[in-house]
């Protein structure tokens, strides 16, 4: 990223690691909606620009040099850094041991990358997640808001209403399980009133990132019910917010960031087991993988909102 708005993939020397930090040879990477408001919308780091690999921070690779005692070379691993400092759009990134997991030797790393993003999902629901929750709705179903369909069905929810301008994600939650799925144009809040005879949502989880998803999201939810705010703020600086409506039902609106501090990653590490024992479906998530040539093609698929629900980067070391 040499300025905001902008992509370019270069060459760079191979970064040096210092104590404490491993060297991973990168397979895959995939693209967060948070990196697409890093690279569009002002949300960068300034210290970070022109830095190989940023703004990417969800990743899977191989340790091929370490100065960590706790990852030997040859180990496969998970990277999670934070977005800040992420290093993952490129063949080599320099990671702190404490943002490393180690994978299975036997694991498929495509398959196992989605757990950066389920274990942020899994984070999430601790905060969030009501026991007496039994009808539930998500503003949005990229990446994050399909794993928190299967979540909230796990978690036993009888009614799962979902929305989302994308056809194909919209059949992604449904094949998923989720119980009323919208056309684009309809109203969250109306399906999930008449769904539950005019109460409204006891958990709403928004996901979209977008002032109006949140909007909807206090219109869905019932009174006294819960608002779970996950998706990235649409700008810097004061956004619009629907205080009358959520003071009206004294609805409580949580928000959660930085999985990547919670102590032991525990979270990523639920997410990496919750996909080796096949409890939650990722196929939706890999039909789009791109060489790492294409990296700004990428993100600006991602960023248009095309019909895919994950864009994931190829590295030249993932070939064969």
């Amino acid at each position: 990223m040499p300025a905001p708005g902008r992509i370019e993939v270069s060459d760079f020397p191979l970064p040096e690691i210092a104590d404490g930090q491993v060297l991973v040879q990168m397979q895959y990477a995939s693209i967060c909606g948070s990196d697409v408001h890093i690279v569009h919308d002002g949300f960068h780091n300034p210290d970070s620009i022109g830095i190989p690999g940023y703004p990417g921070h969800e990743g899977v690779g191989v340790v091929v040099e370490s100065r960590s005692e706790l990852f030997a070379p040859g180990t496969p691993v998970l990277t999670v850094p934070h977005g800040h400092e992420g290093g993952c759009f490129a063949e080599y990134q320099a990671v702190a041991e404490q943002q490393v997991i180690p994978l299975p030797p036997d694991g498929d790393p495509l398959r196992l990358l989605m757990a950066q993003q389920l274990g942020t999902a899994v984070f999430a629901m601790k905060k969030f997640w009501q026991p007496d929750a039994e009808t539930a709705a998500v503003v949005g179903v990229g990446s994050a808001g399909l794993f928190f369909v299967q979540l909230l069905l796990a978690k036993g929810c009888t009614q799962v209403v979902v929305s989302d301008v994308n056809e194909t994600r919209l059949r992604a939650a449904q094949a998923l399980g989720a119980t009323g799925v919208l056309a684009p144009d309809a109203s969250l809040a109306e399906e999930v009133l008449r769904a539950t005879g005019g109460k409204g949502a006891d958990l709403v989880i928004e996901t979209s990132g977008l002032d109006i998803g949140r909007a909807e999201a206090v219109a869905a939810v019932r009174t006294h019910g819960y608002v779970g705010c996950f998706g990235y703020a649409e700008r810097t600086g004061l956004s619009p917010f629907p205080v009358h409506m959520a003071f009206r039902k004294a609805a409580t609106v949580a928000w959660v960031r930085d999985t990547q501090s919670e102590p032991g990653l525990q979270s990523f590490r639920e997410g990496l087991r919750l996909i080796r024992s096949g409890e939650i479906d990722i196929d939706h998530h890999l039909g789009h993988v791109i060489p790492l040539e294409d990296t700004a093609s990428g993100v600006e698929t991602a960023h248009s909102g095309l019909d895919v629900v994950k864009v994931i980067i190829s590295m030249p070391s993932s070939a064969g």
